[in-house]
């Protein structure tokens, strides 16, 4: 997972540009041998989502085949090497071909994956690439789909179980990598602090019996190790702690002999939990930001790097220090984005949509998840900006998403094999994260109020969404104000730092009124502050992200104008809103 850098051992060369596609909606192109040509391809960008390049496949989720022809540098010949295929998105799975022959597979969108292509791999000469893509939305795949939808939340096309746009495609680059055959595998970094001094524990994969130095701020260490796994440790005096402050970033160089070598950024810090308090370096901290997607018009969720920079220059406009990636792990250039400002993430994986009524799909969709956030640690584990694995997004016991907020849908009394089901995950999924990552928390975003104790006591925070004043109380904020206050202090008593992670109100960009009424930019502004009074009042309070950062694309339904989720306090566009001044004033203290 370590990814692709250029140096003296390593090379690689990115794919990103116009590939050939077509889509297979009757599923024949594997029996016909569309992976050596595709008989009647079109032009698409890569990387990008295919539903918005073309008007009939905006809606089209299904089998879509990739295909590019690339030379490979000569010089990559050299038998001290290997060659890897690495493709950083593919949504929902992959299959791969290289030069006719089937090289690998891969299910589960946003996170990489690499395949040995060593021999298959004609460097010096036309390589033929081809990736079929099966976007199609099932019921045992993370996210669910869900046949039919559901009218009350999210409309019934496309019939995702979740309120964003499922699209699909290559949504990161693809890229050929060389790399020394016997060189370094892995490194996973972690920080200590003790007194003034930073301490960087570094271990390191290696499948060699060559000696690893390791340098940072001009301090060395080296050490051999006959297993393949090197532990080493540097102590850097007076070291600069990373922070939202001052988000200083050290570069750390790993040598294996003079057989290879990898370099990385590395900021010095610590995450912890103290009773009710998230501490940071060993100090309180506060997370305020968004929720947010990877959502643009027109590349959809492919990866758009000057949105990247300009929503980073929003977030410094705005006054925030934190986000959730929900509800998908995001792009690498997201999280070097954020160790470069500062911001503290809650890096989630993509379950959304999870209930536990069924034991067989439980059982399916726990094991995607399991893998899922295993990779995401392997890619993510050396950010500092992470500061918590996330295990799942608004989960129910039984039923749906709409019956938690609206009333129907979901039994009152949720069956207790489901809420057995749920505590297993939740137990499960939580521990591992802790096995992978000892240096971080681990926790679950909740929806609403019905989440039941042995859920919550299985997290490091607690976690919830909560929409008074929009999909409860709605239109009234004196009352939602009570109803969100009450919400609170039942999660404060599980002893644990809170935090809102998603509340807001859907608002049409230029719709005003001389009273706060829903859907205008006054309403919204409105329930924001309310809610920013609630949590001032109760010190358990670790933070609280407003839903959303920027409208975004979802399923077209009555509660959703344009089929968009309005709730951004910036357009689609990353025009302000009302509320985004709003934010500013309270998060940076300045009138303009």
């Amino acid at each position: 997972m370590l990814y692709p850098v250029r140096n003296k051992y390593r090379d690689m060369t990115t794919l990103d540009g116009f590939w050939d596609f077509q889509p297979d909606p009757d599923k024949v192109g594997e029996e016909e041998a569309w992976f050596s040509s595709l008989p009647d391809p079109r032009p698409i960008a890569v990387p990008a989502s295919w539903n918005t390049q073309y008007a009939d496949l905006a809606e089209f989720f299904g089998l879509g085949w990739y295909q590019t022809e690339t030379t490979l540098p000569s010089y990559w010949q050299q038998g001290s090497n290997r060659i890897y295929l690495r493709v950083g998105s593919a949504n929902y799975a992959a299959t791969v071909w290289l030069n006719g022959e089937r090289v690998g597979h891969h299910e589960g969108g946003h996170l990489p994956f690499a395949l040995d292509v060593t021999g298959i791999a004609r460097p010096g000469e036309s390589n033929t690439l081809t990736i079929l893509v099966d976007a199609e939305l099932l019921p045992d795949r993370v996210p669910p789909g869900r046949q039919g939808g559901n009218i009350m939340m999210g409309g019934t096309k496309p019939s995702g179980a979740f309120d964003f746009y499922p699209y699909s495609g290559l949504h990161r680059s693809v890229q050929f990598v060389s790399q020394p055959f016997w060189g370094i595998e892995d490194v996973t970094v972690t920080t200590d602090i003790d007194g003034a001094d930073g301490l960087v524990h570094i271990n390191v994969l290696a499948e060699s019996f060559e000696s690893v130095t390791a340098e940072m701020a001009g301090i060395s260490a080296s050490a051999t190790g006959d297993d393949g796994s090197i532990d080493l440790t540097l102590r850097i005096p007076e070291a600069r702690f990373w922070s939202p402050e001052d988000p200083y970033l050290y570069k750390l160089t790993v040598s294996l002999g003079t057989v290879d070598a990898y370099s990385l950024n590395v900021g010095i810090r610590t995450v912890a939990v103290q009773g009710d308090k998230l501490l940071l370096n060993g100090q309180p901290v506060f997370l305020k930001g968004f929720g947010k997607h990877e959502d643009f018009p027109f590349n959809g969720r492919g990866l758009n790097r000057a949105v990247v920079l300009r929503d980073a220059e929003l977030y410094d406009w705005v006054g925030a220090n934190s986000y959730r990636t929900s509800h998908y792990p995001y792009s690498e250039d997201w999280m070097d984005m954020a160790d470069r400002r500062g911001y503290l993430i809650i890096d989630e994986i993509p379950a959304v949509g999870l209930d536990f009524g069924d034991a067989e799909l439980v059982a399916k969709r726990s094991k995607q998840c399991s893998r899922a956030l295993c990779e995401l640690v392997m890619r993510d584990k050396n950010h500092p900006s992470v500061i918590a694995w996330s295990v799942a997004n608004e989960p129910v016991v039984a039923g749906s998403v709409a019956g938690m907020f609206l009333g129907g849908g979901g039994p009152q009394k949720p069956p207790q094999d489901a809420i057995d089901r749920g505590t297993e995950y939740f137990r499960g999924m939580i521990d591992l994260a802790h096995q992978l990552d000892a240096s971080r928390l681990a926790l679950f975003v909740a929806l609403g109020d019905r989440t039941p104790d042995s859920w919550f006591e299985t997290a490091d925070i607690v976690c919830t969404n909560q929409y008074p004043g929009w999909y409860s109380q709605s239109g009234d904020l004196a009352a939602a104000r009570g109803a969100l206050g009450a919400a609170l202090d039942k999660c404060g008593a599980f002893g644990k730092p809170v935090m809102l992670t998603e509340f807001g109100a859907d608002t049409v960009a230029g719709y005003h009124a001389t009273n706060p009424e829903m859907f205008t930019e006054e309403y919204q502004s409105a329930m924001i502050e309310m809610a920013m009074a609630v949590i001032a009042e109760r010190p358990y309070m670790v933070g609280f992200h407003n839903w959303c950062f920027a409208d975004f694309a979802t399923r077209g339904s009555i509660l959703r104008v344009g089929g968009e989720n309005r709730k951004g306090v910036f357009t689609r566009l990353r025009e302000p809103k009302m509320a985004a001044h709003t934010l500013r004033r309270a998060w940076k203290g300045e009138e303009e």
